[in-house]
């Protein structure tokens, strides 16, 4: 794993994470929901990206796709898998994490553990004081707006993200790391990118529930929703889940919350999540959360609650890196599942972003088809 971002092959990687980890378990539910299977659709041959034609036999294989997954109408009308995916393979979601610990912060709110977003996280999580994040809104956490100091470039050895991923590799406490970092903004006034900052999120659902995120998300998520496989979450050393990157499922399960999003809260006959926070998760209510070229955020999409807003179209994403995706279109009623291990991710910046704006636009050509 040293080699992450050097532009070396991961695929051989991102399927065995369980194996190279320590891991706490997700168990599939007794009651799964199994899609059912539509007639299938083919792919869309081209797609436009930056004045090109983009073709998509070759933009899969260049991506270093190992799961596509798309359900229309809730109904699998696209399953494929390549290099070491399967249908039942666990895949490392890398960010897409972010969204399932979102919506365990509204069940949590909803359940009354937790008072409202407008409350500090130091209300709950008392180890934070004295740090960055004391005072701090959880809604500007949740809105990836703490004003903490945090550098994410992955084509930076020196970045930040780096010393988070030494403490999986080496050892040592994410919470310490959580309250290690500095300040650089006033809370709630610039969109800054910050994998701690659901960190945090992770440490406020342990402290204010009393449970583990593992045991809350079995007994609240993962089982609500019909787990067909057994999810994992990477530990640190001190059995504290890697919230902003570590969880590990199949496509068909990551489809899930995305059909979950999609239809306001509900599935499998339950509302698992409250539709006003799948509303309010996806508004980019303040001017640092808008899309497009913005000088009060760091990167040219919109954000709410761990959920990016590419444009004004309805559609919303969770996304991870190394093109891990899930896409959500409800006007469309699509969901689209993009697992992949695209080695040229994080050579640079520009190569990163590049990669999400054109894995958008494949989305939006099997929309629109």
């Amino acid at each position: 794993m040293y080699s992450l971002f050097s532009g070396s092959e991961q695929s051989q990687y991102f399927g065995r994470i369980t194996e190279m980890f320590p891991i706490s378990t997700l168990e599939k539910s007794d009651s799964p929901l199994v899609f059912k299977n539509a007639p299938l659709i083919d792919l869309p041959a081209t797609f436009a990206f930056n004045g090109n034609q983009i073709d998509v036999e070759k933009y899969l294989s260049r991506s270093d796709t190992s799961a596509l997954l798309i359900l229309q109408d809730g109904e699998i009308t696209y399953e494929n898998y390549w290099l070491t995916g399967r249908k039942d393979q666990p895949w490392l979601s890398m960010s897409v994490s972010k969204s399932f610990i979102s919506a365990l912060i509204g069940i949590a709110i909803d359940q009354g553990y937790i008072r409202s977003v407008e409350d500090d996280v130091t209300d709950y999580v008392s180890s934070l004081k004295q740090s960055s994040y004391d005072g701090v809104r959880i809604k500007d956490i949740l809105q990836m707006s703490s004003g903490a100091s945090w550098n994410e470039n992955y084509s930076d050895p020196n970045a930040d993200i780096f010393r988070s991923a030494e403490i999986m590799a080496m050892g040592g406490s994410l919470d310490d790391l959580s309250a290690s970092l500095k300040k650089d903004f006033l809370p709630g006034s610039f969109n800054r990118y910050n994998s701690t900052d659901t960190q945090v999120l992770g440490m406020l659902l342990r402290d204010a529930t009393g449970m583990p995120v593992t045991e809350y998300m079995q007994k609240m998520l993962w089982d609500p929703i019909g787990a067909e496989y057994n999810g994992y979450w990477v530990l640190d050393s001190e059995n504290m889940e890697m919230a902003y990157g570590g969880l590990n499922a199949t496509a068909r399960d990551y489809a899930k919350i995305g059909e979950l999003y999609r239809l306001g809260g509900k599935l499998n006959g339950k509302q698992i999540v409250p539709s006003s926070w799948v509303e309010d998760s996806l508004l980019t209510d303040a001017p640092h959360l808008m899309p497009g070229e913005n000088p009060l955020s760091d990167y040219p999409m919109g954000y709410g609650y761990q959920w990016w807003i590419p444009d004004l179209s309805g559609d919303f994403l969770a996304i991870g890196v190394y093109n891990q995706f899930i896409y959500i279109s409800p006007k469309n009623n699509l969901v689209v599942v993009k697992l992949s291990a695209n080695s040229a991710y994080g050579t640079s910046e520009e190569v990163s972003t590049l990669s999400e704006f054109e894995a958008i636009e494949f989305f939006k050509a099997i929309a629109n088809q």
